[in-house]
């Protein structure tokens, strides 16, 4: 895993958490728990108040308050990366400085959305953020849901800020993955956005993903990112095999109404989003029932799964709560 700021590794699974809600309120004990689950699975990192999180309709104090628990509750065992970016330059300098403040050791900051800047556009917008906050910065670039590209010159240019570290690249484009090592080496982070290509990603040499569907099957992802990073390519693909109809079946519609209903089959979890977001439909949660059992892991060898991930920020003895995990489904 890559280093950040020479004190914690950023690499491997990293969970794109959602918001549970509960009465269209944000539900912190199932957040909490949550991450310490997920921390208990094995994944490496987490990112809090991203776009699988609705941050969008996340009012400034929840998403506050949402950042600041998943901080304590990591108590430094993983990195936990702010989502922080929005369409305003200076409202993301704004956030992007209190997540500092509120602990958050790195922050994602997408490409602004609907206004559709030009490239110099974007080189101008993320100069700006990284030069006005002290926090290390990844981009996110995800054409699909923002409208604009963020092109590998442009790239390349902001490579030379010191405080920006890397990338979400959400466009399942592989060969962006070889031409970015091939302008900037190990010096710059790649994590895939996108988890069908997710293996093939860190196959042809990114250092792991930022992933939706972790949040059900964090072992499994973990398991399948690991096997790869030992070049047992035949057990990442088996791994891939077995979690395609969970995948195929949260592709029916938009993230994360999908992961949510699957997390409320899998840990009870209010299904709910916010509006303008509403639950599956029918179709969808039938399949997801379906598929939702082949999130466990009877048939890898956890042993081989290093379930704290070794960082110099994790408190001494801290006490790991995490439940066993359970395949049971609840409807």
């Amino acid at each position: 895993m890559a280093p950040i700021n020479g004190a914690i590794s950023l690499g491997g699974v990293i969970t794109a958490l959602i918001t549970p809600f509960r009465d269209d309120s944000v539900d912190l004990n199932a957040l909490a728990d949550l991450v310490d689950w997920q921390i208990g699975q094995g994944v490496r990192g987490l990112v809090a108040c991203g776009t699988t999180a609705e941050s969008p309709t996340l009012s400034h104090s929840e998403w506050r308050e949402a950042i600041r628990l998943c901080v304590d509750v990591a108590r430094g065992r993983v990195p936990v990366i702010a989502g922080s970016g929005v369409n305003d330059t200076r409202r993301t300098i704004e956030l992007t400085n209190e997540a500092a403040r509120l602990g958050a050791d790195a922050a994602l900051v997408v490409t602004p959305y609907y206004n559709r800047p030009p490239q110099e556009g974007l080189f101008r917008h993320f100069d700006a953020v990284a030069r006005s906050v002290d926090l290390p910065i990844i981009l996110y670039n995800v054409p699909s849901r923002t409208a604009v590209d963020l092109e590998l010159d442009t790239l390349e240019r902001l490579a030379e800020r010191s405080g920006i570290i890397g990338i979400k690249d959400a466009t399942g484009d592989l060969t962006r993955v070889g031409a970015t090592l091939d302008r900037f080496g190990d010096r710059f982070i790649q994590l895939s956005g996108h988890d069908r290509s997710m293996p093939g990603f860190v196959a042809v040499g990114g250092n792991g993903a930022i992933s939706v569907i972790s949040n059900v099957a964090p072992m499994l992802s973990v398991a399948m990112i690991d096997a790869i990073g030992r070049g047992d390519l035949a057990e990442a693909r088996r791994i891939q095999r077995h979690l395609l109809p969970l995948q195929q079946a949260l592709d029916l519609e938009v993230n994360p109404g999908p992961i949510k209903f699957a997390l409320h089959c899998l840990r009870g979890y209010s299904p709910h989003p916010r509006l303008p977001l509403v639950d599956v439909e029918s179709a969808t949660a039938r399949a997801i029932r379906e598929t939702i059992a082949l999130a466990d892991t009877p048939s890898v060898d956890s042993s081989a799964i290093r379930l704290t991930p070794v960082s110099p920020l994790s408190t001494a003895g801290a006490r790991q709560r995490s439940r066993p995990f359970m395949p049971a489904v609840r409807t």
